[in-house]
This record gives C-alpha cells, sequence and structure tokens, in this order.
C-alpha cells in the first residue's frame, strides 16, 4: 500500500525537524524519514551557540525538538530513503476518504526499505557525513580504537591515551570531552596554529592540563594488534595510544543531488531564498546546500523557510 502526503522530508536533523514542526504548524499532512533522529548534532557534547541554551548536549537538544515534532502529530520514521521518483499524477485528486488532494501534474515517490511513499512537496534536509582520512589502519582499526564520534566512545578510554586528529571547532571540543575520561589527550593538526575553531575553544584547550597539541604534524599510519596501539606521524614521531578520533570534517551526501541531476556547487545543493532547488517541488535545508555558515541555528531557519515556502506552493495550487 502506498501511503500518500503533502509533504515529505528526507533527514531528521535540525534542518527536517524545524521543517516538520512549521509544517505541523500549518497542517500539512508530513513524514520525517531519516536514520538517525537528531542528525549529527547528537554526537555533540557541549552546545553552546544556541539561543535559548547557555550549555547543552546536542542529545538533549534534539531530544526536545524531537518531542516537539510529535506533539504536532507528525511521525519520524527511522529508515533510509532508498529512491526517489518524479512521476506525473495521472489524477486530479484521490478519493476524498484521504486527506491529502494531488492537484498538480507531479508527484514525488519516495521508496524505503519497507515502504512507498506518494508526496506533492520534498524536503532534502540530508546533511553531511564524516570525512575519512585514508590513512593505513583506519579501516582496519574501526571500532576497535578507532572512532570519529567522541560523545559515544569517550567512556570506552577512561584512563587510556587516546589522539584527536583535527583542528576545527568539532575537533577541540571532542578532545576537551575525552579529557574528562582519559589520562592524556593527544591533538595532532597539520597547520601551525589552530584557524578554524572559535577562540572559546582554542582557549579552554589551552588551559586543559591533559591535552597536548602536536601542530605541523599529519597522521601517517595507524598500527595495533587486535587493538590500536599507536599512531605514526609524517614528521617521524611515533605516539603510543589507545584510541584515535578523527574530525577532519564533514562532506555533503551526493547521492540524491547526483540521481536527481539537481545542480550543485561544489556538492552542495543549490537553492533561492526560498530553499527551493532546480527540480520544482523539491526543496533543500541545513548543511547539504550551498549557504556558507554550516551551524545549527542556519540549519534551523532553512527548515522553516523550506517548510514555508512548501505551504505556500500547495496553498496555491490548490486555490
Amino acid at each position: 500500500m502506498t501511503k500518500k502526503y503533502d509533504l515529505i522530508i528526507i533527514g531528521a536533523g535540525p534542518a527536517g525537524l524545524t521543517a516538520a514542526v512549521y509544517a505541523g504548524r500549518y497542517l500539512l499532512n508530513t513524514i520525517v524519514i531519516g536514520i538517525t533522529p537528531g542528525g549529527t548534532i547528537t554526537e555533540a557534547h557541549n552546545v553552546c551557540n544556541f539561543p535559548s541554551y547557555k550549555n547543552i548536549s546536542g542529545i538533549e537538544l534534539m531530544k526536545k525538538t524531537i518531542e516537539q515534532v510529535k506533539d504536532l502529530g507528525i511521525s519520524i520514521k527511522q529508515e533510509e530513503v532508498k529512491e526517489i521518483k518524479i512521476k506525473e499524477n495521472q489524477r486530479f485528486s484521490e478519493p476524498q476518504k484521504s486527506k491529502t488532494i494531488f492537484a498538480e501534474n507531479k508527484i514525488f515517490e519516495v521508496k524505503t526499505n519497507n515502504l512507498t511513499y506518494k508526496t506533492k512537496k520534498i524536503i532534502l534536509a540530508i546533511g553531511r557525513k564524516k570525512e575519512k582520512l585514508n590513512v593505513k589502519g583506519e579501516d582496519k582499526f574501526l571500532g576497535r580504537g578507532v572512532s570519529y564520534c567522541a560523545i559515544c566512545d569517550a567512556t570506552f578510554f577512561k584512563n587510556k591515551i587516546v589522539a584527536v586528529i583535527g583542528g576545527s571547532n568539532a575537533a577541540l571540543t571532542s578532545a576537551l570531552l575525552l579529557a574528562e575520561n582519559a589520562k592524556k589527550v593527544y591533538i595532532i593538526y597539520r597547520k601551525e596554529k589552530f584557524f578554524r575553531a572559535e577562540p572559546f575553544w582554542i582557549k579552554q584547550v589551552e588551559k586543559n592540563k591533559k591535552i597536548k597539541t602536536l601542530f605541523n604534524s599529519n597522521l601517517k599510519e595507524i598500527y595495533g594488534d587486535r587493538k590500536v596501539k599507536g599512531a605514526k606521524l609524517d614528521n617521524g614521531k611515533d605516539i603510543k595510544i589507545d584510541g584515535i578520533f578523527i574530525e577532519i570534517g564533514s562532506i555533503p551526501n551526493k547521492e540524491f543531488p547526483k540521481r536527481l541531476n539537481l545542480k550543485t556547487e561544489e556538492g552542495y545543493i543549490k537553492i533561492n531564498k526560498k530553499q527551493e532547488t532546480s527540480i520544482k517541488g523539491i526543496y533543500a535545508a541545513g548543511d547539504i546546500t550551498n549557504n556558507p555558515l554550516k551551524q545549527m541555528i542556519t540549519a534551523c531557519g532553512e527548515g522553516a523557510i523550506a517548510a514555508t515556502s512548501a505551504y505556500e506552493e500547495i496553498k496555491k495550487n490548490q486555490k
């Protein structure tokens, strides 16, 4: 059986969930489909720059948002979208028993492993994924000392020595979290100083006696036996560690933009002021768009605009 909706939001991070809040208040028949409820922000140990909270974990903040979405009667399906098809609508409307009326020629078919959905509008809020270093030992020791999520795995390294690769806010906040559990934390960074991270986090790292930064260094190899035992750097140094956390940035999820032949810019979906993509009826919001600032607050703003734009188009077509 094919389920029908006014709006399907693909992605359950800040952009997708904010879009759902607005869609719910517009009384649009909406569903959110995403692999990770809350998105990658749930990996953030501390969120300090979101209005209304001095300090809150990413998990707690997203739990509150998910509750808000569900209170509006919108379902969040933890599924992976396998395919999106654009089809011509054969009928002006569906039977009266359905709340959803398809008054346009174009409809979208969204397939997951379990179900097929039809919708008038789609919001792509598919975000980005963690980038890999692609060094020797990275894949071999994944889950055996190599991690991409400090908040997930920090407690496994209590009183041990670990390293963080990277120099962004994510890398520095990961190091600070790990320092709460580990005996010692190395930050391995290829530049001579931090330039991507906020001054606030740099100060926190510099004050922490457990953290030692190795500038002008690149990870060359991760080695061990059954688990990570150490890392070799390109400057000849060999450090003995029990775990290594890779935080070198993120890249856009390119699969659906490529499949749909959406216009992109360096892998990010091009959008206009209404969050419209190059295909009418498909909107994009959050870290997947070509807007320059990749922050939770901007993702939320884009989600709100996308849902509003979708609502206005649906309302116009119904008239």
